[in-house]
């Protein structure tokens, strides 16, 4: 059995139909299929939100289709009415190759082969279906997600690109960004309370005593959170002793990249503003719940501290994480765009 692709494809349907971290951790191999394909039209298959992920990296994508849901999948209540519409159009497009980037594979590798692609390549457990021996690698069980997503470039024959992330960001960011920040004279320590998922949130009231510690440090504070976590980001507000800047809501993907990029230090939860910080280098404190750390921890453990405790981080913890980094890392906004733009120029 030979594994690998044996002719360069000219047209490519990548699926992972995720949120943003996820996204963010395939970054790696979508840079390494646009190197080792660039001539190719990539297409990424995603959830509505992931139009403006493929707009901010078009170096690697080139075009976007909206994934309507599947059964069995809880990323997005499935629109049962429009997916046969949606395999009919796939199946019209006639990809050469289409990549089952998703995941393991035990719900989504028959729905890829439906899209009727001359080839299909993905990971798959073992004991499940594996549509094509020489282009499925199996599915690895441990280790960062970046790295997993990698071994499926390694089973294909193509070289890898490093495993480093990006978050391309240009002067329209940073104007919407002026338009919602007023001019700071002291460092600025972003605090981001809300999660995709509610189980991996460490309790606002803990937030606001990090971040009220860190305002006696002299740091200016910023809250961010999308529109849907409203209600955690105004109860950690509640219990602030400091005024804080409240912008949740209120930034797009790319303001909210841009705040990242200038800020002294992020506090998150393990979510996707974690990924971005790592993408744009700007030190972090994860809190993280479970198993997660071995999973979805940046690379850098230097730069990014992640906090896991079975019995809950505590805030002083949390506060002297944040401080040692703060005065361990006081490099400028301007060094870190410089990586990215190297990056991109790859």
């Amino acid at each position: 059995m030979t594994k690998g692709l044996e002719a360069r494809p000219r047209s490519v349907a990548i699926f992972r139909a995720l949120a943003l971290g996820d996204l963010l951790c395939a970054v790696p191999a979508l840079r390494a299929f646009r190197r080792a394909w660039p001539e190719a039209v990539i297409s990424l298959v995603g959830l509505p939100w992931a139009q403006q992920f493929a707009r901010r990296f078009s170096a690697y994508i080139d075009r976007f289709v909206e994934f309507p849901g599947w059964p069995g999948l809880p990323e997005r209540d499935p629109l049962l009415f429009q997916i046969p519409d949606f395999l009919a159009a796939m199946q019209c497009e006639r990809f050469d190759v289409a990549i089952q980037l998703h995941g393991s594979g035990t719900i989504v590798n028959s729905l890829v082969t439906l899209f009727g692609a001359q080839r299909t390549a993905g990971f798959f457990p073992p004991g499940y279906f594996c549509p094509d021996p020489g282009t499925f690698a199996p599915w690895p069980e441990k280790g960062l997600e970046i790295h997993r997503l990698l071994e499926l470039v390694d089973f294909l024959r193509l070289p890898r690109l490093g495993d480093e992330l990006e978050f391309p960001l240009d002067e329209s960011d940073y104007r919407r960004l002026g338009a919602l920040l007023p001019s700071l004279d002291r460092p600025l320590a972003v605090v981001h309370p809300g999660a995709s998922v509610t189980a991996r949130q460490w309790p606002a009231e803990r937030f606001a005593a990090v971040a009220d510690q860190l305002g006696d440090a002299g740091f200016a504070i910023v809250l961010t959170g999308v529109s849907r976590e409203r209600i955690v980001v105004e109860r950690m507000s509640r219990n602030m002793r400091h005024d804080a800047l409240d912008l949740c809501g209120l930034t797009d993907l790319g303001a909210l990249g841009a705040l990242v990029s200038r800020a002294q230090l992020l506090l998150c939860n393990d979510t996707g503003i974690s990924h971005i910080a790592a993408a744009l280098q700007t030190p972090t404190v994860v809190i993280s719940t479970g198993d997660n750390p071995a999973r979805w921890a940046p690379i850098n453990r230097r730069l990014h501290r992640v906090l896991c405790h079975p019995g809950g981080v505590a805030p002083g913890d949390a506060f002297q994480a944040a401080m040692q980094l703060a005065n361990e890392f006081r490099f400028s906004s301007p060094q870190r765009a410089g990586r990215q733009e190297s990056l991109m120029a790859l």
